[in-house]
């Protein structure tokens, strides 16, 4: 893939790092500064779930949830915040959920760490807006995956009769709403959380 992009006269190149891992995000941040000279946008959408019932839930399953999802957005954000911050230009978009606006039984864990990324989102943009740098949130419902696949039929039925739109999204109604809030049609926009539900939360 990156052969082909690089063919066609796009510059790519593909990293693997831990998020979660203050050191390595600060590395990410520099090796691509370095191979690019600098950074425009950043999705923070690392994310796992480890559901259980409060008083089930082991300190371990929600630690490594905050660890994950919150911290992960943190880490990286915190590593551009200073090159974005000289080119006074930057967008910073926060995969959130749903289940950070309403909340859901059996994912405490889950729910705390994106609340805390709506929260930390808008602080960020009340922070940096004055350097041209926005902060916004995307906060998905029920996407159709390869994981949602693995469920019960009769289940994915019943979530999408719920849904005013009757279907549940797709990866593609994600990115899309990613390539909105990256690119120059939402420079006015900052500090906003946008849902991408087919309407299944008000």
């Amino acid at each position: 893939m990156e052969d082909e992009l690089n063919q066609t006269g796009i510059k790519a190149k593909g990293y693997q790092s831990d998020a979660s891992d203050f050191d390595a995000a600060q590395k990410l941040v520099d090796d691509v500064l370095e191979a690019f000279g600098q950074i425009d946008i950043v999705i923070n959408n690392a994310g796992i779930t480890k559901d259980n019932l409060l008083m089930r839930m082991s300190i371990e399953d929600y630690e490594e949830v905050i660890r994950v999802n919150l911290n992960s957005a943190f880490n990286l954000t915190k590593a551009v915040v200073r090159p974005m911050m000289k080119q006074r230009k930057g967008s910073i978009i926060n995969m959130s959920s749903i289940v950070g606006r309403k909340g859901n039984a059996g994912q405490a864990n889950y729910a705390a760490s994106k609340a805390g990324l709506i929260g930390f989102s808008k602080s960020v943009a009340l922070e940096l807006g004055s350097r041209n740098i926005r902060c916004n949130v995307i906060a998905p419902g029920f996407i159709e995956t390869e994981m949602t696949d693995k469920l019960d039929p009769k289940v994915v039925e019943e979530w999408r009769a719920t849904i005013p739109l009757k279907r549940g999204g797709t990866p593609e109604d994600i990115a899309n709403a990613c390539l909105f809030l990256a690119s120059d049609l939402s420079d006015y926009i900052t500090g906003q959380v946008l849902s991408v539900d087919g309407e299944m939360y008000t």
